[in-house]
């Protein structure tokens, strides 16, 4: 064999026992079950996770029509899941209003405004302190998806939750 040969095999070791080392993964034993976000603890949940990210415990992303800030049948039941999220956990939350690309960046900024708000407004009348939302827009500037259709644009009209302050 020629040096070069050598060296060649050697690098190609040394890159298998890397990779082969980086890819271990932790076995669950027997009968150990992962948690669930919504069985997370208060001392779990981490400053500034969000729920877009799917970190911020049971909190879920709520999403809107087309132009709309209207809550429907499907925003209020997960709004209500994250209601009872956060009556077991006192955390502060800041619930990000977006919306898809389409329209101007003023209009944009007005609308998720809105669709923050009244996701505020529903969370109180649940019971949620309004000391513990804060609420922000972000309009078209920080889409989830980068698609230019439907799909892309209906992940993009939302409310996203991240959390502020925990044990309080």
């Amino acid at each position: 064999m020629t040096f070069r040969s050598v060296f060649t095999i050697i690098l190609l070791s040394m890159a298998l026992v890397t990779f082969t080392s980086c890819s271990k993964s932790a076995k669950k034993s027997e009968g150990e079950e992962a948690l669930s976000s919504s069985d997370m603890s208060e001392g779990d949940l981490q400053l500034n996770a969000d729920s877009d990210s799917g970190k911020a415990g049971g909190l879920q992303t709520v999403y809107f029509d087309y132009n709309s800030s209207k809550l429907t049948d499907t925003t209020i039941a997960t709004l209500k899941d994250n209601a009872a999220f956060l009556s077991k956990n006192t955390i502060d939350i800041q619930i990000e209003g977006h919306c898809d690309e389409r329209g101007g960046v003023q209009y944009n900024l007005a609308l998720g405004e809105k669709r923050a708000e009244a996701v505020k407004k529903y969370l109180i009348g649940q019971g949620i302190a309004a000391a513990r939302i804060s609420t922000v827009t972000f309009g078209k500037e920080r889409p989830l998806a980068f698609g230019h259709d439907e799909d892309s644009w209906s992940k993009n009209r939302r409310g996203n939750f991240v959390i502020t302050a925990t044990n309080k």
